[in-house]
């Protein structure tokens, strides 16, 4: 008599199963694709080299031969301090240097003839080379007297003018080589074994709204920082156009090595807890959905990467799912495509 009670339970619930709701639902299928890991960090600009100029002596400026933020070349003369005695002790040593020359080729003649000693010719051989000497060290007190430009670059403001006394440590003007900026940004110590030098980097500034300046990673600090646990990475950017500043302030994109890696629409996911699931459409029976535990990895614009319990091409309910269980009836009324949004579809739906 029970185990008739049982079996007549059994069968009232058949008719219920049977007359269950089928729940409207938009779907999409999990997507295999590249992604690579975005590191953003904030980083400053500043030139591939840059010099103070100055002088080593204490002079006069007797000319000075460049205007402000003018471009220029290696060697070329910026500044003149005054240099009438070296002139003068220039010219002298010259002088000397042409007799001791006429003497040496006089004894020498000599000597090669038998008419002269050897010992005679030593000494104006020392005298030639003495002569030499002084003239190569008038010429360098003259050249301290020239502040030339080391580097092809651009001039900053000038800080003198013609008549000032100028001494040791005065800063003529700035020189910086803007030909290749440097961008030197930190970024977490959990990132260290991503990077190396020549990956790629992008670069934004407030500046310049809508451009977006590439370069690639040149170097590593040896260290890192032991109270922020971060470390310093240095990046170079060609600046062709000359339109980057040293010491503009720079939105860092660095673009780690990519991956392979599942994708679904972030609307697909579902959470309680800790725990993220998402419901399945099964292909056998399109009236049915299962519901599959997942493993979630990052997270980008409207798109969720999948690192498992997921397979590509796999179809997920992405609208509808917060009605359903696992094993319950539902009708696809949609399906997003690649580049297709789902509110694009609800606003298509509506308006129907």
């Amino acid at each position: 008599m029970k185990i008739r009670k049982l079996v007549c339970f059994g069968l009232l619930l058949l008719p219920f199963a049977a007359g269950a709701q089928v729940v409207d639902v938009i779907v999409a299928r999990a997507q295999a694709t590249e992604l690579a890991d975005p590191i953003e960090s904030l980083g400053t600009l500043r030139a591939a080299e840059t010099a103070d100029l100055t002088t080593s002596i204490t002079e006069i400026i007797a000319e000075i031969r460049f205007r402000d933020g003018e471009r220029v070349s290696a060697g070329q003369v910026l500044v003149a301090l005054t240099n009438r005695e070296q002139l003068a002790e220039l010219a002298a040593a010259e002088a000397s240097v042409e007799e001791a020359e006429r003497q040496f080729q006089r004894v020498q003649d000599l000597a090669g003839r038998g008419q002269e000693s050897r010992a005679i010719l030593d000494q104006r051989q020392r005298e030639l080379n003495t002569a030499r000497a002084q003239l190569q060290a008038v010429e360098a007190r003259l050249s301290d007297r020239l502040i030339v430009a080391p580097f092809d670059g651009v001039l900053g403001l000038r800080n003198v003018s013609v008549g000032s006394l100028l001494s040791p440590g005065t800063v003529v003007t700035t020189i910086l080589d803007d030909s290749v900026m440097k961008v030197d940004f930190s970024i977490p110590e959990l990132f260290l074994s991503l990077i190396e030098p020549g990956l790629a980097i992008e670069a934004r500034s407030s500046a310049f709204a809508n451009r977006t300046f590439h370069g690639r990673v040149t170097g590593l600090s040896n260290q890192v920082d032991p109270v922020t646990r971060s470390f310093r990475i240095r990046a170079e950017i060609p600046n062709d156009e000359r339109i980057l500043r040293p010491g503009m302030l720079m939105n860092v994109t660095l673009q780690t090595g990519s991956r392979e890696a599942v994708i679904v629409p972030e609307e697909a996911i579902l959470s309680r807890g800790r725990n993220h699931y998402v419901f399945i459409v099964d292909e056998a029976r399109e009236t049915a959905v299962r519901r599959r535990d997942v493993e979630l990895g990052r997270r980008y614009p409207g798109q969720v990467e999948i690192r498992g319990g997921l397979d590509e091409g796999e179809r997920v309910v992405v609208h509808g799912g917060f009605r359903l269980s696992d094993g319950d009836r539902v009708s696809v009324r949609a399906v997003v495509e690649p580049g297709q949004s789902l509110a694009a579809i609800l606003s298509g739906k509506t308006e129907s």
